[in-house]
């Protein structure tokens, strides 16, 4: 991750430089984005969601294991530098089970996130912001916050555990609208305020630190 790090780092001081960031199982743009990455000799994140790629298989039928070795199969056969291949984790953690009682909803988010450390996923979007079966709606920051703390710990041990070591960068926060697209018309939505994101900041971090994680934050990398 040193090399996504350091091109945060660039940008950090003034300089206009990216990533590429493509979100899709579709073996077609999975192809040109990594031709497009060989071309251009820059890395190339690739992501997917909760929705597609899950520990039951998502929508896609791969489990993060699965979609991890497809992707690296098609950069071997595209002649891309394994180093260029930067793989992400979108929107994980409760959303596909928000039918359930939060306490079973983020016992399997926590599988999920689980899997995808261990099949090599190192940027992780945590994303709690979901009420489930027996939440109130919405649910406060506080509450958001030390479920994503919860599995960023289950981040941290999982890579410890397998790797010896921990080099997951993390998003926190969720967007608007929510995973899956806006149901509601685009012009009612409120821009985000200032003070909402110091807020949404703030309790994460106090979050991190209750769960043991403070020595983490500097690796939390962006917010939604």
């Amino acid at each position: 991750m040193t090399r996504l790090t350091e091109l945060i780092a660039r940008h950090k001081q003034g300089e206009h430089i990216g990533i590429t960031s493509v979100c899709s199982a579709h073996p077609w743009v999975l192809e040109a984005a990594m031709l497009h990455a060989r071309q251009q000799q820059t890395p190339l994140l690739i992501e997917a969601t909760s929705n597609q790629v899950d520990q039951h298989g998502g929508y896609t039928g791969m489990t993060p294991q699965m979609f991890q070795q497809q992707l690296r199969s098609l950069a071997e056969k595209l002649d891309l530098d394994p180093a260029q291949l930067v793989l992400g984790g979108d929107h994980l953690g409760p959303n596909r089970w928000q039918h359930l009682p939060a306490s079973q909803a983020m016992a399997q988010a926590a599988v999920l996130v689980e899997h995808y450390v261990a099949a090599g996923f190192q940027k992780i979007h945590l994303d709690c912001s979901m009420s489930c079966a027996d939440d109130p709606q919405p649910l406060s920051d506080r509450t958001v916050a030390e479920r994503a703390a919860q599995l960023a710990y289950v981040c941290e041990q999982t890579s410890l555990k397998l790797f010896g070591k921990s080099e997951v960068v993390y998003v926190i926060g969720t967007e608007v609208p929510v995973p899956g697209g806006a149901q509601e018309a685009l012009d009612t939505l409120a821009v985000t305020q200032v003070a909402a994101v110091e807020h949404t900041l703030a309790a994460h971090r106090q979050a991190f630190a209750r769960q043991g994680l403070a020595d983490i934050w500097p690796r939390v990398i962006g917010l939604v």
